[in-house]
């Protein structure tokens, strides 16, 4: 049987309707059922008999951190996991919290696949566990996340996971880690990338000219499939389509909508005094920022990467940006 943890995510959500295609049984984790209804949402996407699909899923609620949830899950002879969840945030009060779901869990599940003789462990982690460029070349797999005091939590976390996950590769699993970039995908309108449709498409003005990688939901998918049912073994692969600047993201998104691009540039002097501002919002209201030190910073950094290893390891091809900024709008345009 195939575990999914994080299925109700963007990721964990298109890659159980893939897994569903296939005739392999599928195990996936939830902890609200307010939450799979996002999954059943990505479904429709792709077809009008989703349900059908949609039940071959066999749901059961646990939490990565919590062990006694974890012994109902392994206990359904599991083979191969995609472990996909994670808590992604760039506020530093979250850094704790972070630590306890990216690192303990992982912890937790690369524990489990040990215990239970899993053949096989697909880890999705990110391009912000990815150490920078040197002597500004593009950054692949070689490049390794150094502690100068300046990274932010997340990256800090999903680093701590990889080690994890390296530790099970040593212990006897068969592991493969990835590494996307910013994952553009239909769903979660209102989180992660999905804002960036959801701002475009209500005609946001403003944009950064920072520069990353960027990758369609699908691509990612393909790749884990794939790497998981290969005979690459306790390798890591960065998944990066294009890089692009968030002006360029922002601009083919509003075009697409027939919305008009944004046109006022935000420097990085304006980005310093936003974040502080909204920090000491933060502090008198409680309120969750709209915008942090290290997000506003990330805006303006210019990183480029390569998905040359994995173009090579399994004759990759990635979906272009712009076709697949198409087929998300068209999905968008329907919820409206």
């Amino acid at each position: 049987m195939i575990l999914v943890t994080g299925g109700t995510g963007l990721v964990g959500s298109h890659l159980l309707y893939h897994l569903a295609l296939l005739n392999d049984p599928i195990l996936a984790i939830y902890r609200s059922e307010e939450k799979i209804k996002s999954t059943r949402k990505v479904f429709s996407y792709y077809t009008d008999k989703s349900d059908l699909l949609f039940d071959k899923i066999q749901w059961i609620k646990a939490d990565i951190t919590d062990i006694p949830s974890l012994n109902k899950v392994f206990s359904h002879s599991i083979t191969k996991v995609y472990h996909c969840a994670a808590l992604v945030s760039f506020d530093p009060k979250d850094y704790k919290k972070m630590r306890r779901v990216n690192i303990d869990g992982t912890a937790n599940i690369v524990n489990f696949c040990i215990d239970h003789n899993v053949e096989r462990l697909c880890f999705v982690s990110s391009i912000a566990a990815v150490g920078d460029s040197i002597n500004g070349q593009f950054i692949n797999e070689e490049n390794e996340l150094i502690d100068t005091g300046n990274q932010h939590g997340y990256a800090i976390t999903k680093y701590g996971a990889e080690m994890e996950v390296w530790r099970g590769s040593q212990e006897g699993i068969t592991v493969a880690i990835v590494n996307p970039g910013v994952i553009l995908g239909s769903g979660f309108w209102h989180e992660g990338s999905g804002k960036l449709f959801t701002q475009a498409y209500n005609n946001f003005k403003f944009y950064t000219e920072g520069v990353t990688g960027f990758v369609s939901v699908n691509d990612v998918v393909k790749a884990m499939i794939s790497l998981i049912n290969s005979n690459i073994d306790n390798e890591r692969f960065i998944l990066v389509s294009e890089n692009k600047s968030f002006k360029e993201i922002l601009t083919e998104i509003a075009l697409t909508f027939g919305k008009k691009a944004p046109s006022i540039k935000v420097g990085k002097f304006i980005t310093e005094l936003t974040w502080r501002f909204d920090w000491l919002l933060t502090k008198l209201t409680g309120k969750t920022p709209l915008l942090t030190k290290n997000s506003a910073r990330s805006s303006h950094h210019k990183s480029y990467y390569s998905s040359e290893k994995i173009q090579k390891a399994l004759n990759f091809e990635f979906t272009s940006i712009s076709l697949s900024i198409n087929s998300i709008c068209e999905d968008y345009k329907k919820e409206m």
